[in-house]
């Protein structure tokens, strides 16, 4: 705290701490003490949680996108249009009915729990980017593939999913960010499993803040997304390009 206030009367920015470095970074994955978050466990579980929200998210929305894109039915576009109001929905409307349908299911306070809770909003927006490639892609392609023998889900695994490649990243991109920084279900749904990382970086302010620890855990977080963001890139130029969405 007096280095603190040393700093800022020196013109020094408050929240520099020259002892910050490399041992901070060591430190977040250890205890470090009563009453301080496990910080190692929480971004174990926040990275869990992300990546089971989309491998759930997305092998349930190809069907779904392709059934729209490509199928006719009776209601099929005020289906897919409620799909898309649900998403609207504010979350904290439906945190009551998801808390006392987890209790039952016995997943309150589990990574499986907030991740399918994750689900549920992800879907519609996850059907809507896919419907949107997979219509872009020519019908005579589906035509040619029947002709040739394909089933339709050989058809799906073999043509379809190279062809809509840069529209599943989008939406695994999408899906990432939405549960990235959703907080919501997270703070009801979860006490000590699945803590988000912004809980478990709010509680690491208090009377005395290790701001180099702070800093740290910052940047360690930013660092799943920066590196997904990298991997994808060429997916994602190219998806935001062709997909039309």
């Amino acid at each position: 705290m007096a280095r603190d206030q040393a700093g800022a009367a020196g013109g020094v920015h408050p929240l520099y701490h020259p002892a910050a470095g490399a041992d901070d970074g060591a430190e977040l994955y250890r205890d470090a003490g009563a009453g301080r978050a496990k910080l190692g466990r929480d971004h174990a579980a926040q990275l869990s949680r992300h990546l089971g929200n989309i491998a759930i998210t997305i092998p349930v929305a190809l069907p779904a996108a392709f059934a729209f894109a490509r199928l006719s039915f009776l209601g099929d576009k005020h289906l897919f249009f409620s799909f898309i109001a649900f998403r609207i929905t504010p979350p904290v409307v439906l945190t009551l009915p998801i808390f006392q349908l987890f209790s039952v299911l016995g997943i309150v306070n589990s990574v499986t729990g907030i991740a399918l809770a994750h689900c549920l909003f992800n879907l519609p927006v996850s059907i809507w980017i896919l419907q949107g490639f997979i219509a872009a892609v020519p019908r005579e392609m589906d035509e040619t593939a029947f002709l040739d023998g394909y089933s339709r889900p050989r058809y799906i695994w073999k043509i379809l999913l190279p062809q809509i490649a840069p529209g599943i990243a989008v939406t695994a991109f999408f899906c990432f960010m939405f549960s990235w920084v959703e907080v919501v279900f997270a703070r009801i749904l979860t006490t000590t499993n699945g803590k988000p990382i912004s809980m478990a970086l709010s509680a690491m302010f208090g009377f005395q803040t290790d701001i180099g620890m702070v800093m740290a855990f910052t940047l360690t977080s930013m660092l799943p997304g920066a590196l997904l963001l990298f991997a994808m890139r060429n997916h994602l130029s190219r998806g935001f390009k062709v997909g039309r969405v």
